[in-house]
């Protein structure tokens, strides 16, 4: 058996290419849900594990390198002989994917036999594995129903309609969704979803998970569980680029929830995990400074909502 660790991130990452600033030239780098939030655990002090297959090629070599630089445990990230690393390519205004017979989408429901989940605390999967393959669909039925230990399972609905073009979308999500411990959605995801961006009404749709967290943009998150609804606003930040966010607030957020943190604060990590994503064009930016966010997290109300975050710093109300 291979070796565990605090969490463990399953789900597919890709090279990912930007424009450069020279004409006509690229530069590459890594995307993929699951292995943003693995890479922003380690920076909150968790051991995190990231499980996956990339193919035999210098792209999967790449972003194998990448994440196991920022501290990720990769032992479990399977090299296909036969299937190239899935790629991407980020240009204003367009995303174009190339990922169709990945290595990734070959993951089945057999991959559980060959790791271990043992000491395993939480195990976080995203709705983009589902689309990948029915191979990938049986994964996370499994990991979600087929439970190999005592921890929690979370899911972040990650709703991309490009990847659905088979149909079934709305309702496997909500499937899935609802076999989930915690579970993370975007209010605009779940009004393209299921029709409401309401949290009761959503809650009302997911009644299984424990622990249900609609993220409502700039105006903040609402976070339901034990019958109680919390709602914190977000910080005000000067947004560099979206991409990779939702997997920053991700990390903050169940960080903090297997801290034992109150409701408010673990909303609060989420969003100081975001705001340091939102000012740059990575999918993994840099975290806000330490003593800010202890400054923040125990902030008053008014402090909190009077405070803005820039590449220049941050401006405290």
């Amino acid at each position: 058996m291979n070796s565990s660790g605090d969490v463990v991130c399953i789900g597919e990452s890709m090279a990912v290419f930007v424009p450069a600033a020279a004409p006509r030239s690229w530069t590459e780098g890594v995307g993929g849900a699951e292995s943003n939030v693995a890479c922003h655990l380690v920076g909150h002090g968790f051991r995190s594990r990231w499980v996956s297959a990339l193919g035999d090629d210098s792209f999967g070599r790449a972003v194998l390198g990448r994440v196991r630089a920022a501290g990720v445990d990769t032992t479990d990230v399977h090299i296909d002989p036969a299937r190239p690393t899935g790629l991407y390519f980020k240009q204003p205004g367009a995303v174009t994917y190339y990922r169709r017979g990945s290595a990734a989408s070959a993951l089945g429901a057999d991959l559980l036999d060959r790791i271990s989940l043992a000491h395993t605390r939480l195990v976080h999967v995203s709705g983009i594995t589902a689309a990948l393959s029915p191979s990938c669909l049986d994964l996370l039925r499994a990991v979600l129903r087929d439970r190999r230990g005592d921890y929690l399972v979370s899911f972040d609905v990650n709703w991309r309609p490009a990847l659905w073009e088979r149909g079934g979308g709305p309702e496997l999500l909500r499937e899935l969704a609802d076999s989930a411990d915690i579970v993370l959605v975007g209010s605009d995801e779940a009004e393209a979803l299921w029709g409401t961006d309401d949290p009761a009404q959503v809650r009302s749709l997911l009644p299984g998970p424990k622990t249900l967290v609609v993220k409502q943009g700039a105006d903040g998150a609402t976070l339901i569980e034990d019958g109680r609804r919390v709602f914190e606003p977000a910080l005000s930040v000067d947004v560099v680029e979206p991409v990779g966010a939702g997997d920053a607030f991700a990390a903050g957020f169940l960080a903090s929830t297997l801290d034992g943190r109150e409701p408010g604060r673990r909303l609060r990590a989420g969003h100081l995990s975001a705001a340091g994503t939102l000012l740059t064009h990575e999918d993994v930016g840099e975290a806000l400074p330490a003593e800010l966010v202890s400054a923040l997290l125990e902030a008053d109300e008014p402090a909190w909502r009077g405070a803005r975050v820039s590449t220049e710093g941050v401006r405290l109300g």
